[in-house]
């Protein structure tokens, strides 16, 4: 008997949750059930909460630094995880991962050079670099009987002097898929030989299903180790996100030194208490918890599958590889992609990801967020149902 209640409805409402409390900033009605931002309806696992509790009781909370137990626990964790030896002098905090991202495109590249994303993809991958007037070019990601493929082709064909950098999702975001071997071989090999430094974006890793193997970037060969940063943090896996536990590894000498360097001049390698807390905690005793609680997402992940297999055969879920996120093929549905929202927010009263928002190859789909009891999935479901039936042709 699980000491874990996966079931239970936790109301999130009023506790600043981005998830609940800006549905109506967000999607313009404060009541749709929110299947959107990917964090987890779960309870914060009793280990990290106690830990946190426990420190709480000395009542100060001064200025900090990294204890040794938290860079055991990573490293340990890793290993147990990976199988990745991972070394001390190759690990920093940093104050979340889009941050880190920022971070990376600040250092090692300057306004108006090119940098490269996989679309569809997480939509920070545009916007950050965007923003900081960067140029993004697109490597699409290709379908290849049913399955999306990195196009190494085309990736090739794009790659010029302007191009600094290729930002990573592995697992990928919103495809959960988690890339095999060979794939990250090869795409270090391409980026190493064009002097493309990857930032891999590895926040899903410790989410991925039994039968799939996550590599971490640098453990591929030693071309991947030498042209990286990899990002990871227990955030996403244990429900803490709002703590911001996030960390970087770099194993070549030469770019962990330029980074860190300008993390320490900015004091951005700095965590705070409850980070170092929160990560050692987890890492430490989390093993079983993340094991039951994996299997229960499987399990809502096949429930939506067979739910709409069933009901609803013209949206096809993609299976994920890992975490909790499910890309919604809707194209049968045969809607423009507004109609396709609306069919969603407006008449099944559900709050998900628009699938353009993760650029080309979003269009007619959308991102479900499963990290929550099967309870609310399964009305959710019906209301997408009752949805369709309604907006059929046939009715």
């Amino acid at each position: 008997m699980t000491p874990y209640n996966f079931d239970e409805i936790i109301d999130r409402h009023n506790t600043n949750c981005l998830k609940t409390d800006r549905l109506n900033e967000r999607f313009g009605n404060a009541n749709l059930i929110p299947l959107w931002v990917a964090d987890m309806d779960f309870r914060t696992p009793d280990f990290i909460v106690d830990a946190i509790k426990e420190r709480c009781k000395h009542e100060i909370f001064g200025y900090t630094f990294a204890p040794d137990a938290y860079y055991k626990s990573i490293l340990k964790w890793l290993h147990y995880k990976h199988n990745w030896e991972a070394k001390r002098e190759w690990l920093s905090y940093i104050p979340g991962i889009v941050k880190g991202i920022a971070f990376a495109l600040d250092c090692f590249t300057r306004p108006g050079d090119k940098v490269i994303i996989q679309p569809p993809v997480y939509h920070p991958f545009r916007l950050v670099p965007e923003m900081q007037g960067r140029r993004v070019v697109d490597n699409p990601l290709k379908q290849v009987d049913g399955q999306y493929q990195m196009d190494f082709d085309h990736l090739e064909s794009v790659i010029d002097g302007q191009c600094k950098l290729l930002i990573l999702c592995s697992p990928h975001n919103p495809g959960g898929i988690v890339w095999e071997k060979e794939t990250l071989v090869r795409l270090a090999e391409i980026c190493a030989r064009h002097q493309v430094l990857v930032v891999s974006d590895e926040i899903h890793a410790e989410m991925v299903y039994p039968s799939y193997t996550h590599h971490p970037f640098p453990t591929v060969s030693d071309t991947a180790a030498s042209c990286s940063l990899t990002f990871m943090a227990p955030s996403k896996t244990f429900n803490i996100a709002g703590i911001v536990t996030s960390y970087v590894l770099i194993p070549e000498p030469s770019v962990r030194h330029k980074f860190v360097s300008f993390l320490k001049a900015r004091e951005l390698d700095e965590g705070t208490i409850f980070a170092y807390e929160a990560t050692t905690a987890a890492y430490t005793h989390g093993a079983q918890w993340l094991q039951e609680m994996c299997r229960y997402v499987m399990d809502n992940v096949r429930f939506v599958t067979d739910y709409l297999e069933k009901e609803i055969p013209a949206i096809k879920a993609y299976r994920p590889q890992a975490s909790f996120l499910i890309w919604l093929d809707c194209r049968k549905l045969g809607l423009k992609q507004k109609e396709l929202v609306s069919l969603f927010k407006e008449k099944a009263g559900l709050a998900l990801n628009d699938g353009t928002m993760f650029g080309p190859g979003g269009e007619g789909y959308m991102r479900m967020n499963v990290g929550c009891p099967r309870a609310i999935l399964k009305q959710a479901l019906e209301q997408l149902r009752a949805a369709c039936r309604l907006s059929s042709p046939q009715h």
